[in-house]
């Protein structure tokens, strides 16, 4: 989908002169900022009418992220491509069929919630985009209010524009949804990567099959792959810092101008809630966000308790040595954040939501 959108330029490339990086242009201008244009300039003609304002405004909060996140993906397709070359190393992957079938459940929860995510949104996509062909009480209605630079009340204008915004926010809809998936995998796979190391750290000594220099040497593997773990997920917060931020500020806006809405503005209404579907939508892609970063937290914390659960009383002095060295460096669990301001967990998702 990231290729269809324009956001994952072939093999390992990045974006150049190229007519993919054309299409891609193409793209954000023509339908993620042309659409948010022409609605921007019915909200300046409106200032005055509070109700179109805030209906206006609510679904600007949830499209701009659209050309944002595009914008964050393409800066950093470096950093993102060499994150899935880490990902294909021989560090990374399960050694023996009970380390594949340690990350199973990993891998089902984010297809899981990465499903149930695509599901909810593309209904409201098509509920939202259609709405208007099956509501009798208003001709030449469009999806969301937008002023344009001629008569839209008339053929084939109003065919063109309603096929301008279905497609618009379409493309704006699915970037949303697989820049979430992705920052979801990213996180996932940091927290499988946790499981396969508490797996080594268990297993990494066997007095009755290891002598002293083999246990060192596996001791050692297991420290780079913590080091190259800790690596990895700073790559991938410093790929994802803004686009959480961002999240993060488009929920608390949205909460805020529902909150004043249903004190000043006609509330209960239909509109009211559509925008109550806008702030959900908003609080699952961060639920989604801190529901992972939270499984990293737990995952690795996990580590000392893999490390007391091996076969350390066997150990040469040396090694005991090593590992109590390892021991405190891990005591400290891996929280991703946006900025270091706030933590992705569940605990800050039930304090903003």
């Amino acid at each position: 989908m990231l290729k269809i959108l324009g956001l994952w330029p072939p093999e390992d490339e990045t974006y150049g002169c190229s007519f993919y990086t054309a299409y891609e242009v193409f793209n954000i201008l023509f339908f993620q900022i042309g659409v948010i244009f022409f609605q921007t300039a019915n909200l300046f003609l409106n200032l005055n009418n509070l109700g179109v304002v805030t209906k206006i405004i609510f679904a600007l909060i949830m499209e701009m992220l659209a050309p944002l996140k595009s914008y964050s993906v393409i800066k950093n397709m470096g950093t993102l491509k060499q994150l899935m070359t880490t990902i294909n190393s021989d560090l990374f992957q399960p050694k023996n069929s009970r380390q594949r079938s340690l990350i199973q459940p990993n891998l089902k929860a984010w297809k899981n919630t990465v499903g149930t995510f695509w599901f909810f949104s593309i209904g409201w996509l098509f509920s939202t985009m259609l709405y208007p062909v099956f509501d009798d009480t208003v001709e030449y209605s469009l999806p969301f209010l937008a002023w344009y630079p001629y008569n839209i009340k008339i053929s084939p204008q109003y065919e063109l524009t309603y096929l301008h915004q279905f497609a618009a926010v379409s493309v704006i809809t699915f970037t949303n949804i697989t820049i979430d998936s992705l920052i979801a995998a990213l996180n996932m796979y940091i927290g499988a990567q946790f499981d396969i190391l508490c797996d080594d750290l268990r297993h990494f000594y066997d007095s009755t099959e290891n002598s002293s220099e083999d246990v060192s040497d596996k001791l050692k593997k297991c420290i780079h792959h913590h080091r190259e773990i800790l690596k990895f997920a700073e790559n991938a917060n410093q790929f994802y810092n803004w686009l959480i931020f961002e999240e993060f500020f488009a929920g608390g806006v949205s909460i805020g101008l529902s909150m004043f809405q249903l004190t000043v503005v006609a509330p209960f209404t239909s509109e009211f809630h559509s925008h109550i579907a806008y702030t959900n939508g908003i609080s699952v892609q961060v639920f989604m966000y801190c529901w992972f970063g939270n499984e990293i937290e737990i995952k690795s914390s996990k580590l000392t308790y893999a490390i007391f659960e091996s076969d350390w009383t066997s150990l040469p002095l040396e090694t005991k040595k090593e590992l109590i060295i390892f021991l405190i460096r891990v005591q400290k669990p891996l929280k991703m954040s946006a900025f270091g301001l706030f933590y992705l967990s569940l605990e800050t998702f039930v304090k903003v939501y």
